[in-house]
């Protein structure tokens, strides 16, 4: 029995000495400990043209550069086009009904304290090469749904 148990125990230590080398990861073949230079960062989109989007209650993809825009405590860039009072000069989209309530529901004269930071749902649009093979395919445009 104990050459049994010796046998299983080395089997399984020599298998996972040699399974480290075939896990493919986004790394590639760098090791863990070795810091990999940084990738590059890709251009950002500014064509000011707003992209379909994939699913339902996906929020929308920003079209233009914010790389300079203020979104903090005390300053929120974003608002100076899209909130209710600024759309009409820039033509911007006004910001969702939805980012004007509490989280009890309640209408508010200004963007929810929860809906402040748009980054944190809304993202730059930028065309790059996925780091991994996807096949998610987005709705189909279906009339009766609005989608």
């Amino acid at each position: 029995m104990k050459q049994m148990i010796v046998c299983v125990g080395l089997f399984g230590i020599i298998y996972s000495a040699h399974a480290d080398d075939n896990i493919a990861t986004l790394r590639g073949k760098v090791s863990i400990a070795d810091q990999p230079p940084a990738p590059r960062m890709e251009q950002v989109e500014d064509k000011d043209i707003m992209r379909k989007r994939n699913y339902p209650m996906q929020p929308p993809t920003i079209p233009h550069k914010i790389n300079k825009y203020q979104v903090d405590l005390f300053a929120n860039r974003c608002l100076s086009c899209h909130s209710r009072q600024r759309t009409e000069d820039p033509q911007a989209p006004m910001v969702s009904d939805s980012h004007y309530k509490d989280r009890d529901g309640n209408v508010l004269a200004e963007v929810a304290p929860r809906r402040h930071f748009c980054n944190q749902c809304h993202v730059i649009q930028v065309e790059i090469k996925p780091l991994v093979d996807n096949t998610f395919e987005g709705l189909l445009h279906d009339p009766s749904t609005g989608w």
